[in-house]
């Protein structure tokens, strides 16, 4: 069964005129398809014969909403998105002075174990297509009524783990015939997959990369976040430098702050470091609450800011936005899999 979504226009040209269809076909269908459409009937210049090839062949395959939540604060909108094959994803649309941004999942669940996360608890079931990652978009833009300029791919799941199908999703979401939205308007984290991060580097592709780092030595991330314990946290700041060399383009670090673990001015000291001669931006992000964790957020993140100011390092603290509304990723996804138990 053909994956329309994913497919550039000149796949689907190819797979037209397979069908006995002209190739410029291929390119209208690509339109409708980044339009949101859930339905052939819906594909008004298309002839109908045509139409009844596209079913036949799987039609417009599109998610649904599960649950939605909205911001009484600050407009924050939260999709639980359910999948044609009944898994949830989640989706976040942000609304900020300068655009709205959509947060977006690439995986449904996650390996990675952070114990701080809660997108990983149940581990990954499999990994989204590039049109399920471009669902995520056109769906959210469709049902909000919000143009979204900006994409930040830190929802559910690891990006790196899912090379091949992000790397698709970044050239679908590009292309003019569709959503069109620049390469330096998308951010991809990682939690620091260092082959994945030297791949895309040899792309040359102009997006931003976050990894998410949440601590600057081997024993306390390798404590937060078991893929530290492949690799190090030596390791992966290489493969960063290598990636700045690369591509000339300035590597955000994020950091959540949990009390007693990692905000202590030895982990500042010792975060400037790493830092120093670099050219990076360090985003602090205050804990959000995990009902199955035992860690709490920091009370110590305006100190650990200045203290990293000082020895030159850019640091901000992230804007805290859908507090209101299960703010930390995976949340959402975990409780309606626990309803569905009961």
């Amino acid at each position: 069964m053909p994956d329309f979504k994913s497919m550039t226009p000149e796949e689907l040209a190819a797979w037209c005129k397979d069908q006995g269809q002209p190739a410029f076909r291929g390119k209208q269908l690509f339109q409708w398809l980044h339009r949101g459409v859930t339905s052939t009937q819906e594909m008004t210049d298309l002839p109908k014969a045509f139409r009844a090839i596209l079913d036949q062949a799987g039609g417009v395959r599109f998610p649904t909403v599960a649950r939605k939540q909205v911001s009484k604060l600050d407009g924050t909108i939260k999709y639980l998105w359910r999948l044609p094959d009944g898994h949830c994803i989640e989706t976040v649309l942000m609304r900020y002075r300068h655009g709205n941004s959509v947060c977006i999942s690439s995986q449904v669940g996650c390996a990675m174990g952070c114990v701080f996360c809660a997108s990983t608890l149940g581990g990954r079931v499999r990994n989204l297509t590039a049109g399920e990652l471009l669902d995520q978009v056109i769906f959210t833009q469709k049902d909000s009524g919000l143009p979204i300029s900006n994409i930040v791919l830190m929802g559910i799941g690891e990006p790196l783990d899912n090379y091949d199908n992000v790397r698709r999703f970044l050239t679908l979401v590009n292309r003019p015939e569709g959503v069109h939205i620049g390469m330096r308007h998308i951010s991809l984290s990682t939690c620091g997959l260092v082959k994945g991060i030297d791949r895309l580097a040899e792309e040359g592709l102009q997006i931003t990369l976050s990894v998410s780092l949440h601590a600057p030595d081997d024993e306390t991330r390798s404590r937060l976040m078991p893929v530290n314990r492949a690799t190090g946290v030596e390791a992966l700041f290489a493969a960063c430098r290598r990636y700045f060399e690369k591509t000339g383009r300035r590597i955000s670090y994020e950091y959540a702050m949990i009390d007693g673990v990692n905000d202590t001015p030895r982990h500042a000291a010792l975060l400037a470091d790493r830092l120093a001669g670099t050219v990076a931006h360090v985003n602090l992000i205050p804990l959000n609450f995990v009902e199955e964790s035992s860690l709490r957020p920091s009370p110590h993140v305006a100190a650990f800011q200045r203290q990293l100011e000082q020895r030159g390092i850019t640091a901000t603290v992230r804007r805290r936005l859908g507090s209101d509304i299960d703010a930390s990723c995976g949340q959402l996804r975990r409780k309606a899999m626990q309803a569905q138990a009961r």
